[in-house]
């Protein structure tokens, strides 16, 4: 069986490094190249990266879009320029393995969404919790109904970043929210389907960098729920990452950390699914940040071979996408 031929778009996105060195060691792919429009930061990696040190690189865009025999493209630029790389990965006619999140500009994000429909090609973001083994373990129990009606979620994902770092984030209105709270958000929404109603508290409370938000809360409330997400960027290491469930028949919790997971508490009010009711430490199958991506990757794979569906409908991808900003402002909620 011939390889599935893969480019890379961009390389200053967080997990960059972490995509590339998936693909180059998936055995169903031939990594054709990268493309990076920063000459500076391509010559950065070259001394500083040992997996960037072993592609090829393309001295123009073109190379990759105008190659018929390329399928795939990972769009993996920065934040601030992703979603215009990413139309251009759509528009070549190419599948796209897209970094989160999706861009500032709503309107944008839905003009290449409706052109990759009629492309017919798939846009998968990059949310690799989706593969987490935590994280499924939660979103089955919630679907076959074992801890009941879903009342509440709380999600805690914050971490330590560099003053350098929140210099390029400030960009984005929402600040870390904007950076991290989609990865929960794409938890949250998939449970619990379009919050009707959000609400969002995005801080300077650190004086670091004053126009980053650094200390930030989003409220999201549902018919019968509510959800709480709650990111800062200054967090002595190690993070105590953290995600709960809450049901009129029984709570799931991820315990700390969840990257690497180790356990799950899971609480009963009856007896369901082979547990007993009340408590149960469920241990959890550790997996690397790049266990991740190689899964996200071998799922990617499948869906543009026809093998399986979309572990996620572009439906979902909107939505996610719509929910981070309607809590960061690029979507404004209905007064009243």
């Amino acid at each position: 069986m011939s390889k599935l031929r893969m480019a890379q778009y961009g390389t200053k996105h967080g997990h960059a490094e972490g995509k590339l060195l998936a693909m180059q060691t998936n055995p169903q792919v031939e990594l054709a190249g990268v493309y990076e429009p920063d000459p500076a930061q391509r010559e950065r990696l070259l001394c500083e990266s040992e997996p960037f040190r072993r592609v090829h690189w393309f001295d123009d865009p073109r190379e990759m879009l105008d190659d018929p025999t390329i399928v795939a493209v990972a769009s993996e630029g920065l934040n601030a320029e992703s979603l215009a790389h990413t139309e251009q990965i759509v528009r070549a006619g190419k599948h796209v393995w897209y970094d989160k999140p999706a861009g500032d500009d709503w309107a944008h994000w839905q003009r290449v969404v409706r052109l990759a429909e009629r492309q017919r090609v798939h846009i998968q973001m990059g949310y690799m919790f989706r593969y987490h083994n935590g994280f499924r373990q939660i979103a089955e129990w919630v679907k076959r109904g074992l801890l009941g009606r879903v009342f509440a979620v709380r999600a805690h994902m914050s971490t330590w970043l560099t003053p350098a770092a929140r210099e390029v984030i400030s960009t984005h209105a929402g600040g870390i929210f904007y950076d991290l709270a989609g990865h929960m958000l794409d938890q949250i929404v998939w449970l619990l389907g379009r919050p009707q109603r959000v609400t969002a508290f995005l801080r300077n409370d650190s004086g670091i960098v004053p126009a980053f938000k650094d200390n930030t809360l989003g409220v999201f409330e549902f018919e019968r729920a509510i959800a709480f997400v709650d990111i800062a960027a200054m967090e002595p290491r190690p993070m105590a990452r953290r995600f709960e469930v809450y049901g009129v028949k029984g709570s799931a919790i991820l315990l700390e950390p969840f990257e690497p997971a180790h356990a799950l508490r899971l609480c009963l009010e009856e007896s369901g699914d082979g547990f007993a009711a009340g408590e149960h430490i469920v241990p959890v199958q550790p997996q690397s940040r790049q266990q991740l991506y190689d899964l996200e990757l071998e799922a990617f794979i499948r869906t543009i071979t026809g093998a399986q569906a979309p572990d996620r409908p572009l439906s979902h991808e909107l939505l996610v996408q719509e929910t981070l900003l309607r809590a960061t402002g690029g979507i404004s909620e209905p007064a009243g």
